[in-house]
């Protein structure tokens, strides 16, 4: 049976699944060296490997339907009486029966020529009869012979048929196997998958409020900034994390608290209904920070509210794409409109509680995709980062921005790495098709998270 090239190409696209490109990337601490995933898949590398062993599997799936096909209608021809393979065995097989017969019938006539031998009474008889024995004899030994034949003939005639049965259904075989071979690839990239999508907490990836004061006086406007630094070994793709709300506002509610974030350009406002991802920058080397400017405003309460303020990161690189920092909670007080306050300093940064942290869904198409963030000393765009920039930017291969986001080494100045090369662009493209699996769902707490 000639099988179609569809299918032998089907057949090894299911068999050369790159299982290399199988191993999911591990969890990693905030200190683990560089050195433990450079010889890891990149996610994008995950997701394309995903991919192929869906449709290599698809493949194999429609390669061994149609294979199906293929052996149940080869298997009817050879039945047929009139496929050159099966008329062969009849004809070869009928000879065979008729040399049996001539066969048995010198035999029988042997068998006469002796009685008749035996039965002879005088020297004619006996001459007549040993005569006739051995004509018999010698058409005997013809028979064998050609009985021999026409066998032989026959066992080849149906050796060929059953040899065409077999190539058809080791043809099948082979499209099981390569279906169980993709089914297997499949599963091992699925799984791959899955893990690198795991949330991981990256203890290095700080947020800090910078003049936060410990009591607000509603109807005023106080500004600060909020500082996140990348504390971590690896290139990040950073999204500040912000939200304020007064006690007794519920899940959902619009807060009293009218707080706004500066891109260097404008004041863009936050919707004060949960958190919200702010500032995004592309690519934050270790050791540098972003300082993003806020205010805060509060309408005016009848007596005073206790409100609190949190922050945090989430981040993504080309190995994970759900890489959340740990949260800061900062409580202070909203007094009514004309209350006068001693000094109070600035609220102090503490730990969270369960229900404080959680993560908003994906980031808001133009306000986390790229927006500058204002302040901070040394943030300035670099000029000519040639190659090595265009090499950092890949490494990074984080989704969604322009690129815009400024950053600033901590003590030092640092400047923006543009994505360059079609290198970096394919990477960027990849880790794009990501971005709504970066974060978790908002108001549903906490989705699956490895804790290191």
């Amino acid at each position: 049976m000639k099988i179609p090239r569809s299918l032998v190409v089907a057949a090894a696209v299911a068999v050369v699944t790159p299982a290399a490109l199988l191993s999911a990337a591990p969890a990693f601490a905030g200190e683990a060296a560089v050195g433990q995933t450079q010889d890891q898949p990149t996610y994008a590398e995950l997701v394309k490997a995903a991919e192929d062993a869906g449709k290599a599997y698809d493949l194999a799936v429609a390669a061994k339907a149609k294979g199906r096909e293929e052996l149940e209608a080869t298997l009817e021809e050879l039945d047929s009486d009139t496929h050159p393979l099966k008329a062969a065995a009849l004809d070869t097989a009928k000879a065979a029966k008729a040399a049996a017969d001539a066969k048995a019938a010198a035999e029988k006539a042997v068998t006469e020529a002796k009685a008749r031998l035996e039965a002879a009474r005088n020297d004619t008889e006996r001459a007549e009869a040993q005569q006739a024995l051995d004509s018999a004899e010698g058409d005997l030994a013809k028979a064998v012979t050609a009985q021999q034949a026409a066998d032989a003939a026959a066992r080849k005639a149906q050796t060929a048929l059953d040899d065409a049965r077999v190539a058809a259904v080791r043809t099948y075989s082979l499209l099981e196997q390569a279906l169980d071979k993709a089914l297997a690839d499949k599963q091992a990239a699925d799984k791959a998958l899955a893990a690198a999508k795991e949330c991981v907490r990256e203890a290095g990836l700080t947020s800090l409020a910078i003049g936060l004061p410990a009591k607000l006086v509603a109807g005023t406007t106080v500004d600060f900034t909020l500082r996140v630094t990348n504390g971590s070994t690896r290139t990040l793709t950073v999204d500040p994390l912000v939200s304020f709300h007064v006690a007794g506002e519920g899940a959902g509610t619009k807060s009293v608290l009218g707080v706004e974030w500066s891109d260097g350009s404008r004041w863009r406002p936050l919707n004060g209904d949960g958190s919200e991802h702010i500032a995004h920058v592309d690519a934050m080397k270790p050791g540098e920070h972003s300082d993003v400017k806020l205010r805060v405003k509060a309408d005016s309460p009848a007596t005073a509210k206790d409100a609190l303020a949190l922050f945090a990161a989430d981040a993504s690189d080309a190995y994970r794409p759900c890489v959340l920092g740990p949260m800061k909670r900062y409580d202070f007080q909203v007094l009514p409109a004309g209350s006068t306050t001693a000094p109070g300093g600035d609220a102090e940064p503490a730990q969270p509680g369960d229900q404080d942290d959680t993560r908003p869904g994906p980031v808001t198409p133009g306000q986390g995709t790229g927006a500058r963030p204002q302040g901070g000393a040394g943030q300035q765009a670099a000029q000519g980062a040639g190659a090595a920039g265009a090499a950092q930017a890949t490494q990074a291969a984080a989704a969604g921005g322009d690129g815009g986001a400024t950053l600033a080494a901590t003590g030092s100045s640092s400047a923006t790495l543009p994505m360059a090369g079609v290198g970096a662009g394919a990477v960027v493209l990849g880790a794009g098709a990501v971005a709504a699996v970066r974060r978790r769902t908002s108001g549903s707490g906490s989705a699956s998270v490895t804790v290191l």
